[in-house]
């Protein structure tokens, strides 16, 4: 696949991430007596990975995460000089999904939020930036272990969607009280532009932490010993 091509699948990807998860969380999460809640929007961000994962695995790797593609160059499994297409499609993809959220959250009046992540005042549980860089750093840690260990080579294949959205569903669980969950900063990026504020001023935590998290799985799956003349079985061309 051309980087072109790839590039699409990464925008195209994100934009279902942060449509579908941010989506659940602005129009559906407090909806009066159905609302879905943190549990819905946990799962809500889960499927949109597993679904994508399984439509444009093979195109891209399905990324749809500027910390998912840092580690996984830091991991040996993606080309450094891909990383700029991959991280600004990703981005772009965010702010367009962020745009149509938006809009149509605003048919129903003022929008009061856009499911935007943030430390202290800006945390759903008013979660200090100590706390808010522990738990970004540490979850993407995870998620690039999740990522790495359920794509390789020696890992039952077709099944590495399934652990990966799980996993992701399992870290909104886990931090939607503390960040309202980034651990991706294009998902982050989209709605901070759009909320601007206190959001915006934050953004800065919420790309810096989940990249150096990732950079660490990354790392740290390839010292666990990966085969490295192995080809992942997710990896796109």
């Amino acid at each position: 696949m051309s980087i072109m091509q790839r590039s699409l699948a990464e925008l195209f990807g994100t934009f279902w991430l942060v449509f579908g998860g941010c989506g659940s969380a602005v129009l559906a999460a407090a909806f009066p007596e159905l609302g879905i809640g943190f549990v819905g929007v946990s799962l809500a961000f889960g499927l949109t990975v597993l679904t994508m994962a399984y439509s444009i695995g093979h195109i891209s790797g399905c990324h749809l995460n500027p910390a998912v593609t840092f580690g996984l160059w830091a991991g040996g499994r993606f080309e450094a000089k891909d990383i700029p297409a991959y991280v600004i499609a990703q981005v772009v993809g965010a702010i367009l999904a962020a745009g149509a959220l938006y809009m149509i959250a605003s048919g129903a009046g003022e929008v009061s939020g856009l499911a935007s992540n943030g430390m202290g005042e800006a945390s759903p549980g008013g979660f200090d930036i100590k706390s808010g860089l522990m738990i970004e750093v540490l979850l993407t840690f995870f998620f690039l272990m999740i990522i790495m260990g359920s794509t390789d080579s020696r890992a039952p294949a077709g099944f590495a969607p399934i652990a990966i959205g799980l996993g992701l569903t399992l870290i909104h669980l886990i931090s939607i009280p503390v960040t309202n969950t980034s651990v991706n900063p294009a998902r982050s990026t989209g709605p901070a532009l759009l909320e601007g504020g206190i959001y915006l001023s934050q953004l800065w935590m919420f790309w810096v932490a989940p990249i150096v998290g990732g950079i660490i799985g990354g790392l740290f799956y390839k010292f666990l010993g990966e085969d490295k003349s192995a080809k992942p079985n997710i990896e796109g061309e």
